[in-house]
């Protein structure tokens, strides 16, 4: 099969990329992805599509497969993954509907399988600068282009889920000037990471989380107005993707392909 190079993750909400689309089935030694990928084309380039949450989002963020879904995309011969989703805002000055290309991430999971190297071979890789720095770029320039309002850095804070952060968490979170927070962040940037696979994320905000409401002029949130934002958000991203897509053409800069040069030991 001829290589595919850009990957593309869903989200919530975003379950479809490309029309005329052939899905396909990938076993993996970390089981079977989320769902089957879509392969299809725009702008001259094959693009392998796969949803996180499953076609019907049913995997919790705790419990998707990131290990296969990331090894599912190198096999196909994947090098640039866009992973838009879905957000809370921690910031007054961050609003629903604004988009945030995150460079910085804090972890606050556990128990997900978060590394190929298990051992008996052992890799330590940097994550001091854990987005691509290219793919940002490229994100925030299209973003731009289409006049989307923009946070060009931020660091998401990415809980584990499915429950949401109580007031308490997220008053503490926001102290820190953490700008946003989601759950599926992590693994996945890591793992694309160790899989020497530049990744950019996109977080889409649909809504103030739980610790800024009653501050000025924020309004405890409803779901109306999540679905609202949230379906907005959705029909942006895909502009930005094909957008990004279409300049696309020429090798990246960067050293996320060389992540494990000196990782081990």
């Amino acid at each position: 099969m001829e290589k595919i190079k850009i990957g593309v993750f869903g989200g919530s909400g975003f379950y479809n990329l490309l029309e005329k689309a052939e899905a396909i089935e990938i076993d993996t030694p970390y089981g079977k992805p989320s769902a089957k990928i879509t392969i299809g084309e725009y702008a001259g380039q094959k693009i392998a599509f796969l949803p996180r949450h499953g076609e019907k989002h049913q995997y919790p963020p705790h419990k998707i497969p990131y290990r296969a879904n990331i090894w599912a995309f190198k096999e196909l011969g994947v090098e640039r993954i866009i992973g838009p989703s879905a957000a809370g805002s921690l910031q007054p000055g961050i609003k629903p509907g604004d988009f945030v290309v995150c460079d910085q991430f804090i972890d606050r999971t556990w128990g997900r399988e978060d590394t190929f190297f298990d051992g008996p071979k052992v890799a330590h890789i940097s994550s001091a600068h854990p987005y691509c720095p290219e793919l940002r770029k490229l994100a925030i320039a299209c973003c731009r282009e289409l006049g989307i309002t923009t946070h060009d850095k931020g660091a998401v804070v990415v809980i584990n889920g499915p429950r949401f952060s109580t007031t308490a968490e997220s008053r503490w979170f926001s102290s820190h000037g953490w700008e946003v927070i989601n759950m599926t962040q992590y693994p996945e940037a890591i793992l694309a990471r160790e899989a020497e696979i530049c990744y950019a994320n996109i977080s889409l905000i649909t809504d103030f989380d739980a610790g800024l409401e009653g501050m000025s002029d924020i309004k405890p949130v409803t779901t109306e107005e999540v679905i609202k934002v949230f379906n907005e958000n959705n029909e942006k991203i895909r502009k930005v993707i094909f957008k990004m897509i279409e300049k696309m053409f020429k090798p990246s800069d960067c050293q996320c392909g060389e992540a494990l040069k000196t990782a081990f030991m």
